[in-house]
């Protein structure tokens, strides 16, 4: 890109920039916004720097960001604000700005749960051959002693709890992680769990417990399964980054995209959390539970995934209308 459509494309953030560095304009922008072109202006200026070394625009990009840093961090939050932060703004800002990686990133585990009830269907031995002969005789057994979802209080409950809850931010992390092989390492994690609870599904419906798996599977598998998506979508921002750095340099670009994603997969622990207490605790007693109780947590963790992982960060974006949200590439 030539300097002077650089200057052009970024000249109106730098004003907002040079209006929250002058002295006697802390009421004009918000700490949230503030932080969110602090980290603008670094990709900006490592930029300026690649391609315009000793040009009058990386110098006043250097000042520029050395001005706002004293500003920032004299006035950072800390403690309870910043965490406060983190949930009521940052991170519904970080959703809505990558809405179409979540789109993508749902769109391929659906599109692998078909595939996997397809295959279930048309080969009788992929089902062992996804799940493991070992799971699928043992849940086998179960449905012929009456009870298909017995696998949940096979162990002790704080055991599970931790147990599960680890494997699960792990996944979450994998997700995210793998991105870096440029997005296909996501696709496959995404896939790969996709096709498993395809698989399975059909299993369950094969065997004419599909109604008793749904009610207990999904009242943990709602938090769950949509958290792996979610963090689906953070893997495949960081990967997005690298593929397409548009305007930044590359190492810029992954940078960026790296911490958005890595703040989306952190924003998802409690919901893990969440999922394998429930798992737990609840799921092992699905049969014993009316079927409106298990739907009322269903629908219910359903409620909370699209209230604050999809509707919430409509809403902050629009409260912050003058915040440029930061895109994912």
């Amino acid at each position: 890109m030539r300097e002077a459509a650089f200057v052009k494309c970024n000249s109106t953030k730098w004003q907002r920039l040079e209006q929250l560095a002058a002295q006697g304009s802390e009421g004009t922008i918000t700490a949230d916004e503030a932080s969110a072109l602090y980290i603008e202006l670094n990709d900006d200026l490592s930029y300026a720097r690649t391609f315009y070394p000793g040009a009058q625009v990386t110098s006043y990009l250097n000042t520029l960001a050395a001005s706002l840093h004293r500003r920032i961090y004299r006035n950072q939050r800390t403690g309870l604000g910043r965490f406060i932060t983190f949930w009521k703004t940052e991170l519904p800002l970080l959703l809505a700005g990558t809405r179409r990686q979540l789109v993508l990133s749902a769109t391929i585990f659906l599109t692998a749960v078909l595939i996997g009830g397809l295959s279930a269907h048309y080969d009788t031995t992929f089902t062992r051959l996804i799940l493991g002969d070992g799971y699928v005789d043992m849940t086998l057994e179960n449905i012929k002693e009456g009870k298909p979802m017995a696998v949940y209080g096979s162990s002790g409950m704080m055991d599970m709890f931790f147990g599960i809850t680890l494997n699960n931010i792990m996944v979450s992390f994998y997700a995210f992680a793998l991105g870096v092989l440029l997005s296909y390492g996501t696709w496959l994690i995404l896939v790969q769990n996709g096709i498993m609870l395809g698989a399975f599904q059909y299993f369950m419906y094969q065997q004419g417990v599909l109604r008793e798996s749904l009610l207990a599977i999904w009242l943990h598998g709602t938090v769950e399964i949509s958290c792996i998506v979610i963090a689906g979508s953070a893997g495949l921002v960081m990967g997005n980054s690298i593929l397409f750095p548009g305007t930044y340099t590359r190492l810029a670009s992954f940078r960026r995209g790296a911490l958005q994603g890595m703040k989306i997969v952190v924003g998802l622990v409690p919901c893990f959390i969440l999922a394998g207490f429930i798992e737990s605790f609840i799921t092992r007693r699905s049969a014993d539970m009316h079927p409106a109780v298990n739907l009322t947590i269903i629908f219910g963790s359903l409620a909370f995934i699209i209230g604050y992982f999809i509707l919430y960060p409509y809403h902050v974006q629009r409260t912050h209308g003058n915040h440029r949200i930061a895109q994912a590439a």
